[in-house]
């Protein structure tokens, strides 16, 4: 749009200059060397030039004294003297023998200044204009300038900024561009209607826009800003929302956003027509091509007869059945999908046809737009290049890849003819955005008085997920509270040697002060990472760590590393503690099967984890652990937007050397039972009957329903929840355990939570009561803190 306008500027002035020269004197004199054939002079007269001279302009004008000019001569002169941009007015008149050229320079900027801007810092307002110091000065340019700066306000929310550029004379044909700016208030959204939609309530629609209307918390989320280019992508939302739900009639008839600029509030409307709800009829797969039997292939087809209609089912199906027709040598095979809707029983039966494609290569891969990232971090999300068969699925699929790298803002792949009729170019048109996160949180824990974690915290971290173009992430973060610390590093590479393998390390130092004693750890782990199927990857890591255990002040006030006779800790602690410091030397492997559909607020879909690690490649530690969870989602009332969770996990630890120490146990947190103190509930010291020493192996269960809270604005993220915990912690064969206490018994709790999706990241607060319990156990009622999901 930009240069668009400047385009247009430019024409503008070419246009009201040569206006000028066509009037006046120059009509005059043109007229008079129009009346003859030709015309002689011998000499050229420059005035009106300052800073370009004579023999320049002489040059452009390009008539010779002594040689015969036209008109069509003077015509071309002028033309190429506004070419070059320096010129407001050019005027060309013969006087006798002497051809005068008059013309009238453009000022020099010697500074653009920009005043009462506090929103939008000057250097970023520098890049939205083109009046550039050193450079010429126009009216045009100026009313331009202005707009792009009102534009640049409009998109950080501020439609009612006004802007007003002027000029100060410093003689000698130099300008001061000053741009007077009155930031105004943020333009608020104060209202999102739909008009026409039935079976979803207009709340769980505003869910699905990321548009947002204006709260309390606007200025944190800045989710309440409009633009055309958001209620575009909007509109495809509710598209892609309604097809994979059955309403294949679907249409959105109009959006518009209304602005009341008394109030400065924008009203957002959609107008939309849900039609009817199909579901899946038969299903079926036809094909040309010798050695593609339907039969094998159908297995990968995504639906089945009787399902809700699913515009992703059939995409999905139409990119499986593509990719493996291809791997079975079928370079130029396409697979259109034919719909048979009947209208009458509501169901659309589906054909894929597999046929023999049109034999197009691709020629080139140009890639624009890519001021930062490097061209090989774009092509390695192809998996196909130059000379390969053209093959639009595995293009879009690669455009798919690409949008999920979240670098861009928009991602265009097109294609135009190549030099030879079966050859094409592919053209990826990108528009970069900002990569880099700066953020920093805050949270409240009401762990009990034995967990260092409890009470206030905050964390910040600097983070790029595009470190330096190359594609990289890197993170370093920084966070604690009154009694813990936390320092991190983490760095992947995503495409390690070239292959879609990610690479990565971190490294860490952590430090608790608990009631007793304290602990420090610091340690690094080295992985890598590979994609299996589109929902299966794994994997492995080696893991180093060192951690140091020392009582507290509190158990040892003269600092002699040996606890105090007073000291209220049982004697399983007293005896670990004691043993000084311990290493960890570990390769770890975890599975990860990830079907959810939206990892910021899922509502279908599983999500499971399963991590075998062994520690026993030298240090102190000798075991083998294992440890999975899955989670399950599923929308039990897609109108009034009810969820339901569940979610199931277990850990065991088996002893392969050395005794397993008192750190090495499983012990209890929130994401195991609410209800419980953190440590408080499994095996316990003999010494003093309180002290949890943890288990060999856990067992948990978690059942949970997540629902919109009424009458609370949507746009605020929070949700209400119900749920039931179970869980139980046993086995321990350290020989403080009392007897009896590592039983397998399981404990129970119900309660209700408060969800808040805040700035500082997901957020709740759960309020749980313990219906089965043992009388060891330890009971918290509340629990403050992040909202860990998977």
């Amino acid at each position: 749009m930009k240069a668009g306008r400047h385009f247009v500027s430019a024409v503008s002035a070419l246009a009201l200059s040569t206006g000028l020269v066509a009037s006046g004197a120059f009509a005059v004199q043109f007229a008079a060397v129009a009346a003859a054939e030709a015309a002689v002079v011998s000499s050229i007269d420059v005035r009106g030039n300052r800073r370009v001279d004579d023999a320049t302009i002489r040059e452009y004008v390009g008539i010779q004294p002594g040689r015969n000019f036209g008109p069509v001569d003077i015509d071309e002169g002028v033309k190429r003297l506004f070419g070059t941009g320096l010129f407001a007015d050019v005027r060309i008149n013969q006087v006798g023998s002497t051809l005068v050229v008059e013309v009238d320079e453009y000022a020099i900027v010697n500074q653009v200044i920009f005043q009462g801007n506090k929103k939008i810092k000057d250097a970023n307002l520098s890049q939205a204009v083109q009046l550039k110091p050193r450079g010429t000065y126009s009216d045009a340019a100026l009313e331009a300038d202005s707009e792009s700066i009102r534009q640049a306000y409009s998109a950080i929310g501020r439609d009612d900024a006004t802007v007003s550029g002027r000029t100060i004379d410093l003689g000698d044909n130099r300008v001061n561009v000053v741009f007077e700016i009155n930031e105004g208030d943020r333009t608020k959204i104060a209202a999102i209607n739909f008009v026409g939609n039935n079976a979803f309530n207009a709340r769980r629609l505003k869910e699905v826009i990321t548009t947002k209307s204006s709260n309390v918390l606007s200025f944190l989320f800045r989710d309440d800003l409009y633009s055309e280019d958001r209620l575009r992508a909007d509109e495809e939302a509710l598209r892609r929302f309604y097809y994979n739900r059955g309403y294949a009639d679907f249409r959105v008839i109009s959006s518009y956003a209304e602005l009341d600029e008394t109030r400065n509030e924008y009203t957002v409307s959609f107008t939309i027509e849900e039609g009817e709800r199909y579901t899946f009829g038969d299903v079926t797969i036809e094909s040309t091509l010798d050695g593609i039997d339907t039969a094998s292939v159908g297995r990968l087809i995504e639906s089945e007869k009787g399902e809700v209609y699913s515009a992703k089912a059939v995409e999905d199906t139409i990119i499986a059945l593509t990719e493996t027709v291809v791997d079975k040598g079928y370079a130029f095979a396409q697979v259109t999908p034919r719909g048979d809707r009947d209208f009458e029983n509501r169901t659309i039966s589906v054909t894929y046809s597999i046929d023999q494609g049109a034999r197009t290569y691709i020629e080139r891969i140009e890639i624009r737009g890519n001021s930062r990232t490097r061209d090989y971090v774009i092509r390695r999300e192809f998996d196909i290049s130059e000379g390969d068969a053209f093959n639009q699925v595995m293009v879009q699929r690669a455009k798919r890849r690409l949008e999920g790298l979240n670098y861009f803002t928009s991602v265009n792949v097109s294609t135009v003819p190549g030099s030879q009729p079966d050859q094409v170019y592919l053209v990826i048109d990108v528009v970069e955005k900002s990569t880099g996160e700066f953020s920093i949180g805050a949270g409240y824990s009401t762990s009990g008085e034995t967990s260092a974690t409890g009470g206030i915290s905050v964390e910040g971290s600097i983070s790029e997920r595009n470190f330096l173009g190359r594609g990289q992430y890197i993170k370093v973060s920084a966070g604690g509270g009154k009694n813990s610390r936390d320092y991190g590093l983490s760095f992947t590479e995503p495409y390690f040697l070239g292959r879609r393998i990610s690479a990565g390390f971190d490294v860490f130092r952590r430090t608790r002060n608990y009631t007793n004693y304290n602990s420090e750890e610091t340690g690094a782990t080295v992985r890598l990472g590979l994609p299996i199927t589109r929902a299966l990857s794994t994997q492995v890591a080696y893991n180093y760590s060192v951690q140091e255990y020392s009582f507290s002040s509190r158990c040892d006030e003269d600092g002699n590393g040996v606890a105090d006779p007073g000291c209220d800790i049982g004697s399983a602690y007293i005896d670990a503690i004691a043993q000084g410091a311990w290493t960890k030397s570990s390769v770890s492997g975890t599975l990860l099967f990830n079907t959810i559909d939206n990892m910021n607020n899922p509502r279908s879909g599983i999500y499971a984890t399963f991590t075998g690690e062994y520690a026993g490649l030298g240090g102190d530690a000798e075991w083998v652990k294992l440890t999975g969870r899955a989670t399950y989602y599923h929308t039990l009332l897609e109108e009034q937007d009810v969820v339901a969770l569940l979610s199931v996990g277990g850990g065991h630890i088996i002893e392969t050397g050395a005794p397993l120490r008192l750190f090495d146990y499983f012990q209890n947190s929130t994401r195991i039972i609410r209800g419980f103190e953190s440590s408080g509930i499994g095996p316990v010291d003999s010494a003093n009957g309180k002290d949890h020493l943890g288990g060999t192996t856990y067992f948990n269960a978690t059942a949970e329903a997540q629902f919109p809270l009424p009458l609370v604005p949507d746009s605020l993220g929070l949700k209400g929840a119900v749920f039931a915990d179970a869980a139980t912690l046993y086995g321990n064969s350290l020989t403080q355990v009392a007897a009896g206490s590592d039983a397998m018994n399981w404990r129970a709790s119900v309660g209700a939570s408060l969800l808040w999706a805040s700035p500082f990241g997901p957020l709740r607060v759960d309020y749980a009561v313990p219906v089965v319990k043992e009388e060891t156990d330890q009971v918290q009622h509340f629990n403050i803190g992040i909202s860990t999901r998977f």
